[in-house]
């Protein structure tokens, strides 16, 4: 079975995390994986575009009951009516998560993913430390670029 990453990121994103979503698009395409994500704007439509243009497979998850309001670069949207918990549908079906800036939405992705063991791994965003500012023992790791990101989540993903 084809392998899914999930890439999450805020609808309204700073234009380093849409460049860095859409090159983990084209990279998570040129490795054959199947790219999830919200369906939406910012770095959804980001990842979505960098995957399309290297002929991925897309698939938009929308918290809706329409299909209208996705964007344009997905190969399929599924409009689940399910409002912010279409998010676990997002993380239940991933293999990996990559998350790409940082936004409330994406903080509730990144913690069903660590509650669910998927890995996961944050680009420009989330980190989770302690009191004193270290990094949490299962804290999800980050990486500084797009292709760090890329290689940690198929290194992962490739372990089940």
């Amino acid at each position: 079975m084809p392998i899914q990453v999930a890439v999450c990121g805020p609808r309204f994103c700073t234009e380093q995390d849409r460049e860095h979503a859409h090159e983990v698009g084209r990279l998570l395409a040129e490795a054959g994986v199947t790219v999830l994500n919200g369906g939406g704007a910012g770095v959804m439509a980001a990842v979505s575009a960098g995957a399309r243009l290297a002929g991925g497979l897309v698939i938009g998850v929308r918290p809706g009951s329409t299909k209208k309001d996705a964007n344009p670069d997905l190969s399929a949207v599924l409009a689940t009516n399910m409002g912010e918990a279409r998010n676990a549908v997002v993380v239940w079906s991933a293999d990996a998560v990559i998350a790409v800036g940082g936004s409330w939405g994406t903080l509730s992705e990144l913690a069903l993913a660590q509650w669910r063991g998927v890995p996961v791994i944050s680009l420009g965003g989330w980190q989770v430390l302690d009191a004193d500012g270290n990094p949490l023992p299962d804290a999800p790791p980050t990486a500084a670029t797009p292709q760090d990101a890329v290689a940690f989540a198929l290194s992962m993903a490739l372990r089940d």
